[in-house]
């Protein structure tokens, strides 16, 4: 079984393109450069991290998780990453450091 991770990639992008700004679920407080994820395996919190983080492994085998946990239908209506939320502040602050 390969991995898929250009997929997840492929689409989140896609659906960062595809949505206009005047549609109701569009959320204007994300800038340019940024993606809005939701993280937490039972309470959500959202989250704002930039695109860069898509390329790095470590963020690549959350997206992957993701993939194997929901598909492409994400119950928060956007990208939601199962994980807990300490670990992902983890992760991103370490990435931030990069």
């Amino acid at each position: 079984m390969g991995i898929r991770l250009p997929s997840i990639i492929l689409h989140v992008k896609q659906v960062l393109k595809s949505q206009p700004l005047s549609t109701p679920n569009t959320r204007p407080d994300v800038p340019k450069g940024h993606v809005a994820v939701y993280v937490g395996e039972v309470q959500r919190k959202r989250f704002l991290v930039p695109i860069s983080f898509l390329n790095h492994p470590s963020f690549r085998e959350l997206l992957r998780r993701a993939e194997e946990e929901y598909g492409f239908e994400h119950p928060m209506g956007g990208l939601t990453i199962p994980c807990r939320e300490e670990a992902f502040i983890d992760l991103t602050a370490q990435l931030h450091g990069l």
